[in-house]
């Protein structure tokens, strides 16, 4: 029997580690640009020419499909930009109100363990919602971070209603991380009616703002900040002009 991915989300920090920059953007990021800062400052971890990276910033609004995505889960094509992309997952939405997370994590000195890197993005998001007393949760059939939702009524099958409340999608070429997270802070919900979300039709998204609880970009960043501590090791301040 597979173990559960919360068995295996132990600590990410390799030894002797420098510490990762901790960069953070103002203002809308065009996904072309993320995408190709992205790939050099991974192809720059790779060589041993650049430190690690964790990048925060939110997108326009858009839609990018990941490698197992299916075309009719595209249900509106001319509402957003479509944008392919190299993640692995399914559709899934970006836009403002959203704090995207893109990590450039070298795991030649941390571990080659996808399932166990994944397990550990998912105890990061877990902690950090704890921050503002929302209980996430991971699911062994899907990946990302649920909240229950018992006001709702439950699924035909009687199942319990639940949302997504964050998203996981990840690509690693020799071993270094690019991707990363999306959690849902106070974007317009609406806009995710476009897609069926991650492949998932059975269960809602929800937000922090949705779920009354109203904090800024600067607090949940700070929340992420000591919450990606204690899992994946040391930060340190990026320089802006830094890819």
């Amino acid at each position: 029997m597979r173990p559960d991915r919360a068995a295996i989300a132990t600590s990410l920090a390799p030894l002797r580690a420098t510490p990762v920059e901790w960069r953070i953007s103002e203002g809308l990021v065009p996904y072309p640009d993320a995408v190709a800062a992205m790939e050099a400052r991974a192809a720059a971890i790779a060589a041993g020419e650049a430190a690690e990276q964790v990048w925060l910033l939110e997108h326009p609004a858009l839609y990018t499909a990941g490698t197992s995505a299916r075309e009719p889960d595209l249900v509106a094509p001319d509402r957003f930009p479509v944008f392919r992309s190299g993640r692995g997952g399914e559709f899934t939405y970006h836009g403002p109100g959203q704090r995207v997370a893109y990590l450039m994590l070298d795991l030649n000195r941390r571990g080659p363990d996808l399932r166990r890197y994944v397990a550990g993005l998912e105890r990061w998001v877990i902690a950090t919602l704890a921050r503002f007393n929302v209980a996430g949760e991971r699911r062994e059939d899907r990946v990302g971070v649920w909240v229950r939702r018992p006001e709702k009524p439950p699924l035909p099958d009687g199942r319990s209603a639940e949302d997504k409340i964050a998203a996981i999608g990840i690509r690693v070429r020799r071993w270094v991380t690019f991707h990363g997270i999306s959690l849902n802070v106070d974007p317009v919900l609406e806009h995710y009616s476009g897609i069926v979300p991650c492949g998932v039709q059975d269960f809602g998204v929800t937000s922090l703002v949705d779920l009354g609880v109203p904090v800024s970009m600067a607090e949940v960043d700070a929340a992420l900040r000591a919450e990606f501590e204690p899992i994946f090791g040391a930060t340190k301040p990026s320089s802006a002009a830094a890819p």
